[in-house]
């Protein structure tokens, strides 16, 4: 079928999916699809949140709480613009949901809590199949700086423990361990991270594309932050962070990162650092049975004035070109194209 015949194929199913959505759809015969070689649209269920009492709730966790366990079919949770005082939980038997907000500036979930990383977080994904949009998560125990006089220390805006979970265009704000990317596979796209001391930490196996990542460090001064503590825990275990395309911004000094665990494996790619990152780069830890040449911290392709590798750590791992195509590549987070999956009904 010629390309021009496909596009407009795919244009009338889309306004006709559109127009039926509301009425259950239109189920096209699988020969429709066959010949058309598109793939059919996926249809969800959509809740909506207002505070106003507009939607079908109020908060975001009774929309969740509302959902079945075993949910199997995806099911869209629009949260319209707007603070939302609460704390929110995705437990691990409720796969499948998309939580859209109205835009990571207008759409932002608030909590103030520190007493345990574990279950304080403003935001707790436990489960498979997450897909978070254009909303922002804040721990305001301790941020903005100044805003009160709680200590720094460890304040969790967003825990991601679940398999199979994007985020675009989300902010994540705090001070202290702002973002636990704490295990499975994990892709962060065009969103805005804030803190000051391992602000971007866990073991999660996690690609981070064109997100900006933003220092609050001149408070510390003259002591640096930490943008990363990743606690990969062997050398065979797949896990890493991975920075591709970001840029690196903000105040005060800071390093790029330092282990949590003794096998930690951090990669900034193609992204630019500001002056702010220090020549060291990197600081090692002190772990038994380890040093610091079984940790990988690499750079590979960045620019900006702190990219020079000139004064970096002795021990700072050069990767092969295979290495970093192999970690920067989709794959490496998406070997069966879970993503791309989720792209294609997700993105609207």
């Amino acid at each position: 079928m010629a390309l021009l015949e496909r596009l407009l194929l795919f244009l009338f199913v889309f306004f006709i999916s559109c127009f039926t959505r509301s009425q259950g759809g239109i189920n096209f015969p699988l020969d429709f699809w066959n010949v058309s070689g598109l793939s059919p649209p996926e249809k969800y269920q959509t809740i909506t949140v207002d505070q106003s009492g507009q939607g079908n709730y109020t908060t975001i966790q009774a929309a969740i709480d509302a959902i079945p366990s075993g949910n199997m079919e995806w099911i869209c949770i629009y949260v319209k613009t707007g603070t939302y005082n609460e704390k929110v939980k995705i437990p691990r038997e409720k796969p499948m949901i998309y939580l859209k907000g109205g835009g990571k500036r207008k759409t932002s979930v608030v909590w103030n809590s520190h007493n345990s990383i574990e279950r304080d977080p403003t935001f707790i994904s436990e489960a498979d199949e997450v897909v978070v949009k254009s909303i922002t998560f804040i721990n305001s125990y301790n941020y903005p700086l100044g805003s009160n006089h709680n200590p720094i220390m460890p304040a969790v805006a967003a825990k991601i423990s679940g398999d199979k979970s994007a985020f675009y265009r989300c902010g994540f704000m705090g001070v202290q361990d702002t973002l636990w990317d704490d295990s499975g596979r994990h892709y962060f796209k065009l969103c805005s991270i804030r803190g000051a001391v391992d602000f971007i930490m866990g073991s999660g196996q996690s690609i981070y594309e064109r997100c900006t990542i933003s220092v609050i460090a001149g408070f510390l001064s003259p002591q640096p932050g930490f943008i990363t503590a990743q606690s990969r825990d062997a050398a065979s275990d797949p896990n890493g962070f991975v920075f591709k395309d970001c840029n690196v911004i903000g105040n005060g000094t800071t390093y790029l990162g330092r282990p949590w665990r003794g096998h930690a494996r951090v990669l900034f790619y193609n992204s630019t650092l500001s002056d702010i990152v220090v020549p060291q780069g990197w600081l090692d830890g002190d772990f038994i049975g380890t040093t610091m040449k079984d940790l990988v911290f690499a750079e590979e392709g960045c620019r900006g004035g702190g990219s020079s590798l000139s004064g970096r750590a002795w021990w700072e791992t050069r990767l092969s070109k295979e290495e970093i195509r192999r970690l920067t590549s989709m794959s490496y987070v998406s070997e069966e194209g879970w993503i791309e999956k989720q792209a294609f009904n997700m993105l609207s």
